[in-house]
Parts: structure tokens; sequence; C-alpha cells
């Protein structure tokens, strides 16, 4: 398959990056589906990257909106990967290769978070999908998303910036199905 949009080989550049793409475009689509992306991934469980991770992170890379996602795309999405790695064995202080209560609290206080024990109680059995107490590589990004984007909604409400929002029942429903997407 031809490097797009050049019909030769790629630059030097982004030849590293072409190989990987080619590797995880099994059908040689020259896009990466996300069934594709899902088996690309490693979450050092040895068990499937959480399809739920794998879909949060096409739709926020998926540029033409096409489902998949193309070179220009993968090269975001790559570094999206890489630095979250770097973020996640940052704070995986055991090596254990997942993310306990504790860790979890300092990662987000580190974010800027400030919640209580019980929610970081609720954000483990949330996100915790083996039972274990502790959160594998993919499940911690879409927790860190999951918070950022609740976040993101809540501040769009709390224009005095007090911490408290007031909306009505419809209002909330939006919100809630506008994040579902």
């Amino acid at each position: 398959m031809a490097y797009p949009g050049y019909g030769q080989p790629p630059p030097p550049d982004q030849q590293f990056l072409w190989n990987i793409f080619q590797k995880v475009d099994k059908d040689r689509s020259g896009a990466i589906s996300s069934d594709e992306l899902q088996q690309a991934l490693s979450n050092g469980t040895w068990t499937p990257f959480n399809p739920e991770t794998v879909r949060l992170m096409i739709g926020m890379f998926d540029r033409d909106q096409s489902g998949t996602i193309n070179f220009q795309e993968f090269g975001a999405l790559w570094k999206y990967i890489q630095e979250w790695q770097t973020t996640f064995r940052s704070y995986d202080r055991d090596n254990s290769g997942s993310i306990d209560q504790s860790e979890l609290k300092t990662a987000l206080t580190n974010f800027g978070y400030r919640l209580s024990d019980r929610f970081y109680g609720l954000l483990i059995r949330k996100f915790d999908r083996t039972g274990s107490g502790n959160i594998a590589f993919d499940d911690f990004i879409q927790c860190c998303v999951v918070i950022q984007t609740l976040t993101n909604s809540f501040k769009a409400y709390d224009t005095n910036r007090s911490g408290w929002i007031r909306i009505s029942y419809e209002q909330f429903l939006m919100l809630v199905f506008s994040l579902k997407a």
C-alpha cells in the first residue's frame, strides 16, 4: 500500500509511524477500524483493550467522521497513546501494571481534581473491569477522559465558578445524553 497522498515512500520522519499504521491496518483498507485498533493495543493484562476506551479514542481522533482512523489521524492518536503510557507508568508507583485507589487519587489530584476518598472508591468500582480493586491502562484512560468530559460539561453551567450549578431536569438529560455520543 502506498503512503497516502504521496504515491511514494513516506518521508523519513514518518516511516516509523507508517510501519506501525500498516501493521494495525490488517485489512489494508487505508484506515484503522475499532476492531483493528483494539487488537493492536495492549493494556498489559493479557486481556483485550476495553472496547469503550477504543470507541472513545476513535471518536476523539476521527476528524473526517468516517468511523475509522486514517494515517493523518493516526499520528495524533499514536502521540496521545504514548503520552497516556508515560502518565500511567509515572503513577503506577509499585510497577504492578495497574493503578490502585491511592495511585488514582495521586494522579487525579495532580491533574487538579479535589475529590473525596469515597468518590475514588466509586471510580475504582466503575472502571475496574476485573474486580481486582485496580484499574488497567485502558480503563485508566477511559476514567480520566470521562472525568475531563464531565468536568468540561459542568464548567459550561458553572459560569460564576462557584462549584455549584442549578439546572432543570431537561438540561440534565440533555447534558447526560450529549456526553454519551
